[in-house]
């Protein structure tokens, strides 16, 4: 599971074939993967408070939704803040329209229990999804020991691989997140450093393609106002919301308490500041798409105005 895998569903053969000729009374195809910080999307959907302007499209990993983006299959994807500045690099212009969650201690390193040090990874096997926000983990927890990926061995594969990889001995260490830490710590893992460390680094956000932003303007309101519907749901009725996310998941409601508070879900307000122009996300955005580019993590720089835009957010909060 790249950067967070309740379910697994392929893109439906022969789509791509259908959307070159999208017009205005498609659907807004919006890719999602199972992460605790989209849950508010997957209640709305459940809640029936997306209309059939949205249509989720369900994937297994991030990855899904970015080949989507890039081949145009989607309009829409549920990313991290740099897996968004990836698909920009690579020649979709995206705009971020809503912070769905911020990490704050979701993102982790777990290792064997005999690895007490960042600094005792040198040597040994680390699984970890370059392309993916644990890419950005490990460069940030790297650079506090003071080693480089050179020092140790990277094991680059998809984070809903670890656990397998983990009981097979294949890695000493994963840069992962929720709920495949929960599994690796079940499994026998300790974790070592989490995002908690890093704050205001890792976002979660609802990204739009350009090209939907200047043809689907209202359903990209009707996606942003959905998120939100399920948002409230999530924290006004949250021992219900524990229990659907959980049967979801498959796995105990404890653990998904567990997962929640791992994360930071802001409110309209907080989004209007993340969105503002100059605000958090952009120079958020700036700061990581320097530090892609010079670690060979992405090709060129995004060149864009803004990222980021306030316009579909609701008026006021519900």
């Amino acid at each position: 599971m790249h950067r967070r895998r309740f379910l697994q569903l392929s893109l439906a053969a022969g789509l791509a074939a259908s959307l070159p000729g999208c017009g205005r009374g498609d659907p807004l195809r919006v890719g999602i993967h199972p992460w605790i910080g989209y849950e508010p999307l997957y209640l709305a959907e459940e809640f029936g408070w997306l209309p059939d302007t949205v249509q989720l499209v369900k994937g297994s990993a991030a990855r899904d939704s970015m080949s989507g983006l890039l081949s145009g299959q989607l309009d829409a994807a549920a990313l991290t803040l740099d897996e968004a500045l990836r698909v920009c690099s690579a020649g979709v212009d995206l705009r971020l329209v809503a912070v769905t969650n911020v990490s704050v201690g979701a993102d982790m390193l777990l290792v064997r229990p005999d690895i007490t040090a960042i600094e005792q990874l040198k040597g040994r096997a680390v699984g970890v999804e370059l392309n993916g926000v644990s890419g950005v983990m490990l460069l940030h927890l790297l650079e506090r020991a003071g080693l480089t990926t050179g020092d140790i061995s990277v094991v680059d594969i998809p984070v809903d691989q670890h656990l397998e990889a983990w009981n097979n001995g294949l890695i000493d260490a994963s840069v992962c997140y929720q709920p495949v830490a929960a599994r690796l710590e079940q499994a026998g893992a300790v974790s070592l450093f989490d995002s908690r460390e890093l704050p205001d680094t890792i976002f979660d956000v609802l990204a739009v393609t350009h090209r939907a932003e200047g043809r689907q303007p209202g359903p990209i309101k009707d996606l942003v106002a959905g998120h939100f519907a399920g948002y409230r749901y999530l924290v006004r009725n949250l021992h219900d919301a524990v229990y659907r996310i959980a049967t979801r998941q498959g796995m105990a409601p404890e653990l998904i308490r567990q997962a929640l508070a791992t994360v930071m879900l802001p409110d309209l307000a907080a989004n209007q500041r993340y969105l503002a122009k100059n605000g958090t996300i952009e120079t958020t955005a700036i700061r990581l798409a320097g530090l892609l580019e010079r670690e060979g993590l992405m090709d060129k720089h995004p060149e864009h105005e803004r990222i980021a835009s306030q316009q579909f957010l609701p008026r006021r909060a519900e």
